[in-house]
């Protein structure tokens, strides 16, 4: 459980293929700064992710200003997923929230062969590793993970997350 009264940060994952992403995320977040990253349940789609967020999370944020919130989905090849998303999110909330997700579900990661070997990640689980990876993006400033193909459409999230996230978790 993170400590709400600290900068944290709280991940919606739409289904367990992104809670796994999630996992292998939080494995790579320094030991001292664990408690500030916490995986919420899956709620099963993305339409219920920002449902979720909305009936319950908006109202904790608002209580918790420290509060940094990840709404991890599917973006299902729609273009327009991440605009449709960011409507419902209040305005007044939107630096503190971060749309991700995979072009069309994270399974289709583990095809496109994108799990890089790294020290740490490789008794991991595909989908973990691939997670792994993407904290250690985050960590580094790189792209290696993030540029994939199917994760290049959260360049401008990705951006605005590293910013956020880099002080509270690594």
């Amino acid at each position: 459980m993170a400590n709400l009264y600290r900068p944290h940060v709280m991940v919606l994952p739409e289904d367990a293929a992104n809670h796994q992403l999630a996992n292998g995320f939080s494995l790579r977040i320094d030991q001292s700064r664990s408690r500030q990253f916490q995986i919420l349940p899956e709620v099963g789609g993305w339409s219920k992710v920002l449902d979720e967020f909305v009936s319950t999370h908006v109202r904790e944020m608002e209580k918790y200003p420290h509060r940094y919130m990840i709404l991890l989905i599917d973006f299902d090849k729609s273009p327009n997923r991440l605009a449709n998303a960011t409507t419902r999110i209040p305005v007044h909330l939107r630096h503190r929230v971060f749309v991700l997700g995979s072009s069309n579900e994270p399974e289709d990661l583990k095809n496109a062969g994108l799990r890089r070997s790294l020290e740490g990640a490789t008794n991991l689980a595909e989908l973990d590793a691939i997670g792994y990876a993407l904290a250690q993006d985050c960590l580094d400033n790189t792209n290696l993970t993030w540029g994939h193909p199917e994760l290049n459409h959260n360049a401008s999230e990705v951006a605005r997350l590293r910013a956020a996230i880099h002080p509270i978790l690594f």
